[in-house]
């Protein structure tokens, strides 16, 4: 029987972090380490049955370590961990904000991968309950990931993936990037544009609201043409598509509340400002 891999968590306890411990915890090919520092993480770790451990004695000997702390921290604690880290070992990022940033110690002699949920579809299906109320992954609903090996050894993507789709799973499908087109997916796509666009969605409901239309009304209204729009809109209705009066309303839409230059979020300068200002 081949030895576990030697896994190190840091900030095992966090909001992300404890995700991804209850995943390690019991999981045969992996020896995983804790390490937590804040006291509300560290009562996560109890309830979920796992023991901080000394980044002495854990960093040092791990072959992987991850990273589960916030974009804002990274640089202080990858500066703390990463030159103890043994040669030949992979440091994992959760997402591509500090890489891309450049905020992360220099070690030629190490692997550096990353790796993000794309989170359940909203066109999963899921049978049971607890799989279906699963919105973030990671516990029951099948969700797909993306990974990037932003240096090192070719042959410690597979280490990495392998590792993603343990903490993220159930994976169904992990998808290689590299990491610039991962900063491109967050925070461009899916942050600035998306949550951006989604958050709009909700202040219009409650304009809807403010104007005198229930409250139950809207919503319902407003949940149900989002689940058949995007249904015609990707593919999911084959040969659905919006009505002529739809069309012209779209348009209507778009011309009140876009600049024309809104696709510069996706260029390269844009998503480098983006990433700059929530690290």
């Amino acid at each position: 029987m081949e030895k576990p891999i030697k896994v190190t968590l840091v900030g095992a306890g966090g909001k992300m972090g404890y995700r991804l411990s209850n995943n390690l915890k019991d999981h045969p090919e992996y020896q995983t380490s804790y390490l937590e520092i804040s006291e509300a993480g560290l009562e996560r770790m109890r309830e979920i049955g796992v023991s901080p451990s000394e980044a002495q004695e854990c960093v040092p000997d791990a072959d992987v370590v991850i990273f589960a702390v916030p974009d804002v921290a990274m640089g202080k604690v990858t500066s703390q961990h990463i030159p103890n880290m043994k040669p030949g070992s992979i440091a994992m990022f959760l997402d591509p904000a500090a890489p891309l940033a450049g905020h992360l110690p220099e070690r030629s002699d190490i692997s550096f991968f990353a790796t993000h949920p794309c989170h359940p579809s909203v066109f999963n299906w899921e049978p049971v309950e607890k799989s279906h109320f699963d919105y973030f992954g990671g516990i029951a609903a099948k969700q797909n990931i993306v990974c990037a090996l932003i240096q090192g050894s070719r042959e410690h993507y597979e280490v990495g993936e392998n590792v993603a789709k343990v903490i993220y799973g159930p994976v169904t499908k992990s998808i290689e990037v590299t990491i610039e087109q991962m900063g491109i997916l967050e925070p461009a796509l899916s942050e600035t544009f998306c949550g951006a666009l989604i958050t709009i969605m909700k202040e219009g409901m409650d304009v809807a609201i403010e104007k005198g239309v229930p409250k139950e009304a809207a919503y319902e209204f407003l949940m149900g043409h989002i689940n058949i729009e995007l249904a015609l809109l990707f593919g999911q209705l084959p040969g659905g598509k919006f009505s002529d009066a739809a069309i012209k309303a779209i348009e209507i839409g778009k011309g009140k509340m876009f600049k024309d230059n809104w696709k510069e979020i996706f260029e390269p300068e844009s998503v480098k400002e983006q990433i700059k200002a929530i690290t």
